[in-house]
């Protein structure tokens, strides 16, 4: 477990505060700011994890401006959050997990207007787990596939900063706060307070997010791997693809040779049998 040195008190014990986004500043004019970028910030809940299958029942989004250099948090410019009915019954394990009963979602609907309003003032859209969240936005809303997304789990190196965990609750703990979670709003406010957090004066964990977004990236694709060789390939953070059969995993460009090697002397006996293909800032996370 790794708290920020500033929280422990005497080495024997912290505080940790309840979160309240009011202390998030207000918004104001940053038209002619050229240092400020428009960063969306966005969390689902759904009635499972299938993307083809499931259902949206809520959407939050918070449009924030944060200045790119030093990841200050200027302002919040818009929000929006709203229930969906997703015209099945949510079973009791479902319910249990968001806490959003079958009656709150009765004739809710998304405003996809509103939404569209704040995603086009967007630079880019922020989730924890982005690939999740994405696949759902790509399903509902064509203009999710032409922007460009970040992921607070992969984007910013949690590692280095000093935490062995990557879950949003325990780094939220860790920076000395907690929050109700498993709520899209109260998610979206503790996520732009953790990755703008105050106990960071030189580089924020936001500065690292936005500069990763815009970065080319390879997906390798680990085709003929031996099926017996599955766990090393999911240990080392590739996905199944059971439609076409084959595991693959997206590394930023600095890590491309490193990675052929991996495979070549982990995977393919000495020589890189694999396929590279180039990903655009607009295509992760698809």
């Amino acid at each position: 477990m790794s708290f920020r040195p500033e929280l422990i008190i005497n080495n024997d014990h912290i505080i940790l505060k309840k979160f309240d986004s009011s202390i998030f500043p207000e918004s104001k004019n940053i038209s002619n700011d050229d240092k400020a970028r428009m960063i969306c910030f966005l969390d689902l809940e759904t009635t499972g994890l299938n993307s083809n299958k499931d259902q949206i029942v809520e959407i939050a989004i918070k449009l924030v401006s944060i200045n790119e250099i030093d990841g200050q948090l200027l302002g919040v410019v818009d929000s929006y959050e709203s229930f969906n009915d997703p015209k099945i019954v949510m079973d009791e394990k479902n319910i249990a997990i968001h806490g959003i009963t079958n009656e709150m979602v009765l004739g809710q609907f998304i405003d996809w207007d509103k939404v569209k309003n704040i995603f086009e003032k967007s630079d880019i859209v922020v989730a924890h787990n982005a690939r999740f969240d994405r696949s759902f936005m790509d399903k509902y809303f064509p203009l999710s596939e032409e922007k460009v997304w970040a992921c607070s789990v992969n984007d910013i190196d949690w590692a280095s900063l000093g935490f062995s965990s990557r879950s949003q609750e325990l780094l939220c703990i860790w920076h000395g706060f907690y929050y109700e979670s498993h709520r899209a709003m109260t998610d979206v406010d503790a996520l732009i307070h953790l990755v703008t957090n105050d106990s960071y004066v030189d580089e924020k964990p936001i500065k690292q997010l936005i500069a990763n977004a815009f970065q080319l990236g390879y997906k390798i694709l680990a085709l003929n791997s031996s099926i017996k060789l599955k766990d090393d390939l999911r240990n080392n953070g590739y996905y199944w693809n059971s439609d076409n059969k084959y595991w693959w995993k997206i590394i930023k460009e600095n890590d491309l040779e490193p990675e052929k090697d991996w495979l070549s002397t982990n995977i393919y006996n000495g020589s890189f049998l694999g396929q590279v293909e180039l990903v655009t800032p607009a295509d992760r996370y698809k």
